[in-house]
């Protein structure tokens, strides 16, 4: 039996969520309970006559069996008609006004646990219009300039809400997480290989694992790193002091994160970031050993563990030889370094972040009502093309990469085409990636981690796999935006062995204006200098004029060959 206009589930006595949720609506209060009926005897009727007749009149045709049963029914269904108006009148009384209760007045998991109610039918966040007259309402981006001279890729201008308003749009509830609801990770102490691929971090799923992670189902047990060790970051490889652990489990609302491995990126500040978001919002930056040496003999890192906004994190025994292959397990597991985090935006090392965390969760998730966006790439959205040109830059070794497209290709990969629309490209952009921390986003990206793990390091080459392997079974919200727009909140650097091998920038001299000059002081007289007669007549130039004959030239062009031979 549904609980009146608000929507929940409860029994015919109400439920204490539903009492609860109430009381904490504006300009409303609890619903009395119905008044007891009173029994007032009075003078038999005509009706009671007429029952008393007919009742010798039935017993008369039928059996006293099934006038028992005649009996036990007609008492049933007044027994039931009775309960159902009872029931109405509890869940629904008429001087109670009617109320819906949406994502703004819906208990979030913390407020629930704090209130001491089990959330049996929660409420879940399911985005939002902005109200006409809006700016970013019907914002379209203009057409990028003409200039041929710029081919590559560029910033575009985005419609970002003032901080205030996108604070005050963050959903209380959490996104809806399709048929999954229990998530949880295999632990392993002793993994031996199977067919192919995996690591001693990642564990080494069998081909048959690899498919049934696929199998959508409200519990699921999956590979997802940190395989070995019962907490991750605590004896499992990619190693974090349990200091830094106990602050990372702290961050409950939302976290920025970054990783340099191998020296390979300079520290860059964040920069437009907001009062609220520099107090609520997580920094963390993930260092190698390597990488914490060179900070602290700049003098850039001390014994605070803080640069700028940045909350500096050492890792140890990192479980790849490859910092790129390090640098995807903060990339794709924030949700298991971070368990209480509800949102996360990550960036690789060498971005840097100019736009504030709040503006780019309205924009890019509860705008679009979408749990996972990355920006798609600028200019290839076919896979097949992807990896040819990952062969041509030298990103990975061919032949690993053919194997990889092989693989997906007998699986059913096929070319990005127009059909797979309403999807628009089949290869991310990877570098920044933006996301919900819920069941159905958590299980994307820990199998996207799975086949990096067990293929390449490149992770465009497994996006689109991934990601059709799930829809084809739920719907995942996903929002591919332009590059552009991702430009637009992070500038994009050069990598330190880059820098390190470009040209230094020209100096630029700046002259004062010419007005503010005083002419300078004319230069003093040098001394004529005294030459022999020999000298003047050696050093003297040849007569240029009409008198001048062109036979001169060639002779003593004869001479200068002579004497250099």
């Amino acid at each position: 039996m549904t609980g009146g206009s608000l929507g929940l589930r409860s029994a015919s006595y109400g439920s204490l969520q539903q009492h609860l949720q109430i009381s904490l609506l504006p300009n409303s209060f609890p619903s009395p309970p119905p008044p007891p009926l009173l029994l007032i005897p009075r003078k038999p009727g005509k009706m009671t006559k007429d029952k008393e007749r007919l009742f010798p009149w039935i017993c008369k045709f039928a059996g006293r069996k099934k006038v028992g049963m005649l009996f036990l029914c007609v008492l049933s269904a007044a027994v039931f008609g009775w309960v159902l108006y009872v029931g109405k009148g509890e869940d629904a009384p008429d001087h109670v006004p009617s109320v819906r209760l949406s994502n703004r007045t819906a208990l979030s998991y913390e407020e629930s646990v704090a209130y001491g109610v089990q959330n049996t039918s929660p409420e879940y966040f399911a985005g939002y219009v902005l109200p006409p007259g809006n700016p970013c309402e019907n914002f379209v981006s203009p057409p990028p300039p003409a200039d041929k001279k710029r081919t590559g890729p560029r910033p575009c201008p985005v419609c970002y809400l003032p901080v205030e308003e996108a604070i005050a749009l963050m959903p209380r509830a959490p996104s809806h997480s399709p048929v999954l609801r229990n998530l949880t990770y295999f632990y392993e102490e002793h993994s031996s290989k199977t067919e192919f691929g995996g690591s001693d971090f990642g564990g080494y799923p069998s081909l048959k694992q690899r498919n049934d992670s696929f199998d959508v189902r409200e519990s699921m047990t999956v590979h997802c790193g940190f395989v070995r060790g019962t907490k991750p970051g605590h004896g499992t490889g990619f190693d974090i002091a349990d200091a830094d652990l106990l602050d990372m489990e702290q961050c409950r609302g939302i976290v920025v994160a970054s990783a340099i491995f191998g020296n390979f990126d300079l520290l860059r500040q964040p920069k437009n970031i907001s009062d609220a978001a520099r107090k609520n919002v997580c920094f963390y930056m993930f260092l190698d050993e390597e990488t914490e040496e060179y900070l602290r003999n700049t003098s850039i890192l001390d014994q605070s563990k803080n640069v700028g906004l940045w909350r500096i994190v050492l890792v140890r025994n990192l479980p790849y030889t490859d910092p790129r292959r390090n640098g995807k397990v903060p990339k794709l597991l924030l949700h298991r370094l971070f368990p209480n985090a509800r949102y996360s935006i990550w960036m690789d090392g060498k971005l840097e972040l100019v736009v504030d965390p709040y503006q780019i969760l309205e924009r890019f998730l509860w705008r679009k009502n979408a749990s996972f966006a990355i920006s798609r790439h600028y200019r290839r959205f076919d896979v097949f093309v992807e990896a040819e040109a990952n062969k041509a830059a030298a990103k990975y070794d061919n032949a690993s990469i053919d194997f990889q497209i092989e693989f997906y290709r007998r699986e059913g990969l096929t070319p990005y085409s127009e059909a797979k629309l309403p999807i628009n490209s089949d290869v991310p952009e990877g570098c920044v990636i933006i996301r919900e921390h819920i069941p159905i986003s958590n299980l994307f990206t820990c199998l996207w981690f799975d086949e990096v793990d067990r293929f390449t390091s490149r992770d465009q080459l497994s996006f689109s796999t991934v990601r059709d392997k799930i829809m084809s079974q739920v719907k995942l919200n996903i929002n591919m935006f332009l590059d552009c727009e991702r430009r637009n909140f992070v500038v994009q650097g050069y990598h330190k062995d880059v820098l390190e091998h470009m040209a230094p920038p020209l100096s630029v001299i700046r002259h004062p204006p010419l007005s503010s000059l005083q002419p300078p002081p004319p230069p003093p007289p040098t001394p004529p200098k005294i030459l022999t007669e020999k000298a003047q007549t050696r050093k003297t130039p040849p007569r240029r004029g009409k008198g001048r004959r062109r036979g001169n030239r060639k002779t003593a062009a004869g001479s200068r060959d002579d004497n250099s031979s």
